[in-house]
């Protein structure tokens, strides 16, 4: 499925007013997953309370030992105080990587903005290397951006 055909679906799951914001981020993981051949692990990130961590929200893909990254490690915790997009094009080449699963290639993680303020990412692992693109990131942050009047 296209980007252009998912938007209007993440859509449908954001603004469907009887469902709770943990679940419609777990449906909007599984829509991702389950529709973008190379998504392989989609998954939120969040900013835990005034720590400087990041603690695993919903996700869709294997589980991860990953529920706490303090901020500056990998590329979520660097995404955490850069506020800006990563893409990792080859993780075995990122000196400060923590790996989730052997399996994994490439990542992108694309912070998550409340009235300015970074409060989480959504992380994306693929099996492919190099496989994220500038249209990865754009649509991740229209994802980003529709999430963000959730809170």
């Amino acid at each position: 499925m296209t980007f252009e055909e998912l938007r209007p679906k993440v859509l449908d799951i954001l603004h469907h007013s009887n469902t709770l914001r943990e679940e419609k981020l777990l449906q909007v993981c599984h829509l991702l997953k389950d529709n973008i051949d190379y998504y392989d692990w989609v998954g939120f990130y969040f900013k835990n309370g005034d720590k400087e961590e990041l603690i695993l929200g919903p996700y869709a893909g294997e589980p991860t030992d990953h529920t706490i990254i303090p901020f500056g490690k990998g590329i979520c915790g660097q995404v955490a105080i850069s506020n800006q997009n990563f893409v990792v094009p080859d993780v075995s080449a990122q000196d400060n990587y923590i790996s989730c699963n052997i399996s994994v290639k490439s990542e992108i993680v694309v912070p998550l903005f409340v009235n300015g303020e970074n409060i989480g990412q959504i992380d994306i692992d693929s099996n492919i290397a190099d496989t994220f693109d500038e249209s990865d990131e754009r649509f991740l942050e229209f994802v980003n951006a529709e999430i963000a009047k959730l809170f």
